[in-house]
């Protein structure tokens, strides 16, 4: 009896050890005690067939390792996801800042591009206002005048630049694909024509040819201020008479006769004169040879036009992709 009674207090004593022992171990890992609990069921359960205190006390060792092992595999875990997290964070803040400068260089440049276009469309109204329906030469298309093209042209930039402002400054998805899917309209039309007057050129020229000429008989008459003064500008400055030769203008005026613009010291009704005081060059092919004396410049201005329209494409695809890419992945 005293035996049995001395192995029951050293059981209760080593169990009371290993409660205190679980509780300093729930406090510290915060969320291990259901595991180390089972654990210490599984000890006393062990000391229940253990004679005496030194073997209880070889039998809580390995429980102890459980619970260490326990404890570092989820250290471990919540490292990994600290780690994770703070990438995500990283990735989060530089897709944020190259959002930034994608934002504020796509609002400067079309903001040029906007004040590009109301310096077109001003110049438009001012000749329109000013010098008439000026430079229109095609009896085809009167509307086809040098005032009428920059004002469309100036308004249509108008459009484009202040949708891509917006779109920019507003991070707004659908006004940067909406600039993005314009501008690409535009670049593409401007490709196909410019592919088409290539491949057709000398088709061009017989039709440019004819419709100048019948624009001819319109010459000095009402409503046609335009073409007159277009045609007077264009054989003083070039030095030309007519558009293949000046007799053309004998079937003008069913007599040998020229406007006074095409002679060569100019005087009041000196076009009835003999031909020796006319100019005798072509103004079709004069243009032509000055336009490919200066295909340098007129080239250099096709692909600076070019580049700014890529250059406003890549913005605007660029920023469209990461404000997608922030709302998916940062939100």
């Amino acid at each position: 009896m005293h035996m049995k009674y001395k192995l029951e207090s050293n059981f209760r004593l080593c169990q009371t050890e290993d409660e205190t022992e679980e509780q300093r171990q729930m406090a510290e890992t915060a969320g291990e005690s259901a595991i180390t609990e089972g654990l210490a069921v599984i000890a006393v359960g062990h000391q229940k067939l253990l004679p005496t205190a030194s073997c209880v006390s070889s039998a809580q060792a390995p429980v102890t390792q459980v619970a260490r092992k326990f404890v570092d595999s989820r250290e471990a875990t919540r490292l990994r996801k600290h780690s994770t997290w703070s990438g995500e964070l990283k990735r989060c803040s530089m897709a944020h800042n190259c959002l930034q400068c994608i934002k504020y260089l796509m609002f400067v440049f079309n903001l040029l591009f906007w004040l590009g276009g109301c310096g077109i469309l001003g110049v438009g109204i001012w000749l329109a206002v000013t010098q008439g329906n000026f430079a229109t030469l095609s009896s085809s298309f009167p509307s086809l005048s040098a005032a009428n093209l920059l004002i469309v042209t100036g308004t249509f930039v108008m459009i484009i630049g202040f949708v891509g402002c917006i779109g920019a400054i507003k991070e707004n998805k659908c006004l940067l694909l909406s600039f993005f899917i314009m501008l690409l309209i535009i670049f593409l039309l401007e490709l196909t024509v410019v592919i088409l007057f290539f491949v057709y050129t000398d088709k061009i020229d017989k039709y440019a040819q004819r419709d100048l000429k019948k624009g001819l008989h319109l010459y000095g008459t009402d409503g046609n201020i335009g073409l007159t003064n277009a045609w007077s500008i264009i054989q003083t400055d070039f030095r030309c008479c007519g558009v293949s030769n000046y007799t053309d203008w004998f079937e003008v005026y069913n007599t040998t006769r020229v406007p006074d613009s095409c002679c060569l010291e100019f005087s009041e009704n000196c076009g009835l004169h003999s031909p020796g005081t006319w100019w005798k060059a072509p103004c079709y092919e004069t243009v032509k040879i000055w336009l490919q004396e200066n295909l340098l410049a007129v080239g250099i201005f096709g692909l600076c036009t070019a580049m700014v329209q890529i250059l406003g494409l890549t913005f605007a695809m660029t920023m469209y992709c990461q404000v997608v890419k922030a709302d998916t992945y940062c939100a």
